[in-house]
């Protein structure tokens, strides 16, 4: 009998945790939601005492250096000469010595952010001139090369999902934010054509420059309304957590082609709901790749992705942004005090980069980018914990040395969050 009652013990036990997400969740009401959408982060920074002064002047020393400081171990963005489109310039991976699309879609988002249109295009042409594939034959057509060297030789010539994505939405702030030129600088009509390619991009099969095949679709399922790990062969029918941009959703079911729009819509829905699939239901971490379904999965070549990795260290700063701009799930209010709460007990100043989804340590000592990542949950967190969080994002300092490259853009991208400067700037535009 004992033992009977300690096995029914464990199920409701079980049953709480599984339940934890939604309890006391209720769909926020239309009209309560519009009204609290701001398209825009909080400054969290003045919660610290910073006055908009002291916050400015970081933020400006903080790109010049990153942007414009010693090249040797500062920067990250480096002028490559012109083309008959102007000036070119890239975003370098030191530590791995490519170029990524990622990279170079964040650091537009950065410059677009604080008004630095020069260096905006800049990545922009370069992007187009050496990523972009514009051969129709190619399977990767309509989409850019993820990895290049910073001669423009293609290392992988397969796109990544999240570079699109955030090319996308910076080229629609841009159009707002600075209006349209011509050629590659209408900004609206290429992303445009980007979202196109995302949904509607046939199958292609075909060769790439080193005579491997290769067949390449779209980079979100339909059937799901989801993001795609990747649209190359089987590996398409799987996802990654910070792939997930519902924020980004949002904005493209405003502006982006019109007969997609419904489509983008249900796609922030699902990406809300996936977040909450996926979050551990005690420690909030999530894997680096995933199942549709939201259970981890181990890439046949990659086992360790079944952990809260790199990758997923993002995650947290994807649900939280999207609660700041538009507030339609509650849900993500949990998940920012819940792993906030995990790190807290781990210690602010000791906590490791890796895990197992139940909160093992891994390893991997601190990382300003975990840190940086951290902060941006204050976003959606509640628990007066959220200022810890962000104050040991202001005591950092921009990132130099071997790994300045994603350390210091995903530090950029957290300093634009808990500052208040990073907005949707098609709601600023009207």
């Amino acid at each position: 009998m004992f033992l009977r009652r300690v096995e029914a013990v464990k199920a409701i036990f079980f049953i709480a945790i599984c339940l934890a997400p939604w309890v006391g969740y209720t769909k926020p009401e239309a009209g309560k939601a519009a009204a609290d959408a701001s398209g825009r982060s909080p400054n969290l920074l003045v919660g610290l005492g910073l006055s908009p002064a002291e916050i400015e002047a970081r933020l400006e020393a903080d790109y010049q250096q990153l942007f414009h400081g010693r090249p040797d171990d500062q920067r990250v963005f480096y002028p490559a000469g012109k083309n008959a489109d102007g000036p070119l310039a890239y975003i370098f991976d030191v530590a791995n010595e490519d170029v990524r699309s990622e990279g170079m879609s964040y650091g537009m988002m950065v410059a677009v952010q604080l008004d630095k249109k020069a260096d905006f295009d800049a990545l922009w042409n370069w992007s187009v001139t050496y990523m972009y594939h514009s051969n129709k034959k190619h399977p990767a057509s309509g989409y850019f090369a993820w990895s290049l060297s910073p001669g423009g030789v293609p290392k992988d010539e397969m796109p990544a999902p999240d570079g699109e994505e955030y090319f996308a939405t910076a080229l629609y702030f841009a159009a707002a934010r600075w209006g349209n030129g011509k050629g590659i600088y209408d900004y609206k009509t290429w992303a445009d054509r980007i979202l196109t390619s995302l949904l509607h991009k046939p199958l292609i099969k075909g060769s790439l420059q080193n005579g491997e095949v290769k067949s390449a679709g779209n980079l979100f399922s339909l059937e799901h309304a989801m993001v795609r790990f990747t649209p190359d062969g089987i590996y398409s029918e799987r996802t990654d957590a910070s792939y997930h941009l519902p924020a980004f959703y949002e904005v493209w079911a405003r502006v982006g082609p019109r007969k997609d729009r419904d489509f983008w819509r249900r796609a922030a829905a699902v990406s809300r709901d996936y977040f909450v699939k996926a979050a551990h239901p005690l420690t909030g971490l999530t894997p680096d790749y995933g199942e549709f379904d939201g259970r981890p999965w181990a890439a046949p070549w990659r086992r360790e992705s079944v952990d809260f990795r790199y990758d997923a260290w993002r995650t947290a700063m994807n649900w939280s942004m999207d609660w700041a701009w538009w507030k339609k799930d509650p849900r993500q209010q949990e998940l920012s005090d819940r792993i906030q709460a995990f790190f807290h007990r781990e210690g602010l100043d000791k906590y490791q980069s890796l895990y197992s989804l139940d909160g093992k340590s891994l390893g991997g000592g601190q990382s300003t980018a975990l840190i940086a990542m951290n902060a941006t949950a204050s976003m959606a967190a509640t628990h007066p914990r959220r200022e810890e969080f962000v104050q040991a994002l202001w005591k950092k300092k921009a990132p130099e040395g071997f790994y300045r490259y994603y350390d210091g853009m995903l530090y950029m991208l957290a300093m634009l969050n808990v500052s208040g400067h990073y907005r949707d700037w098609t709601l600023e535009s009207r």
